[in-house]
């Protein structure tokens, strides 16, 4: 009889020790890791802001001065500083207007809903309804477009539409690049559009 009470007491005893190694050992960790992503938050952020890109001429001297000229005007509400990770960029979430200017000092103008600026690669990446008009009535239409500052080439994958008012012709395509002075563009593949041919009218 006694032996037999020792014996329910042991595997109550072995019960209770597995339960608490089971409950011990269960999985209550909270994955973090790569399922979740990282929240960044910029090192500054700056309202309304104006930023001006300029350029000299010539190379310069240790103590020489020269003229410099404005190459774009960047303006916008909210520009977020994230130059200080290991991929460095600005962000502008809240739309963007860059005035840029060509060697007569003609002025063109960018707009888009967002950009993304790569410091490290000098890549601008324009997202939605992205707008350039040219300063000789050229005009580009499409949702996202990079410009490579490096090399001044502007190109795109995705669907656009060009107009030039000047001569009245109207081009949907997708996939584009181009210079910065529109004087070089290559359309990748073009769809439906018109030219306008007018009439002279030699009397």
């Amino acid at each position: 009889m006694i032996k037999k009470h020792i014996d329910n007491l042991s595997g109550i005893a072995v019960t209770f020790v597995m339960a608490m190694l089971f409950f011990a050992c269960a999985d209550d960790y909270q994955r973090v890791g790569d399922e979740v992503k990282k929240q960044l938050y910029p090192q500054g952020v700056a309202e309304n802001y104006e930023l001006i890109y300029t350029e000299t001429a010539d190379f310069l001297l240790t103590e020489e001065t020269a003229d410099t000229k404005k190459v774009a005007i960047l303006t916008g509400e909210i520009s977020e500083d994230f130059e200080n990770l290991a991929f460095p960029y600005r962000t502008f979430p809240k739309g963007l207007r860059v005035e840029f200017f060509d060697k007569e000092g003609n002025k063109s103008v960018i707009l888009a809903n967002n950009g993304i600026i790569y410091a490290g690669t000098n890549i601008i990446d324009l997202q939605g309804n992205v707008i350039i008009e040219m300063q000789d009535g050229k005009k580009l239409e499409t949702p996202q477009l990079y410009y490579d500052q490096n090399n001044e080439w502007i190109f795109t994958q995705e669907k656009f539409k060009f107009s030039d008012e000047k001569d009245g012709t109207l081009i949907y395509g997708m996939g584009l690049d181009f210079n910065r002075d529109f004087t070089i563009l290559n359309a990748h593949k073009t769809g439906d559009g018109y030219k306008i041919i007018k009439d002279e009218n030699n009397d």
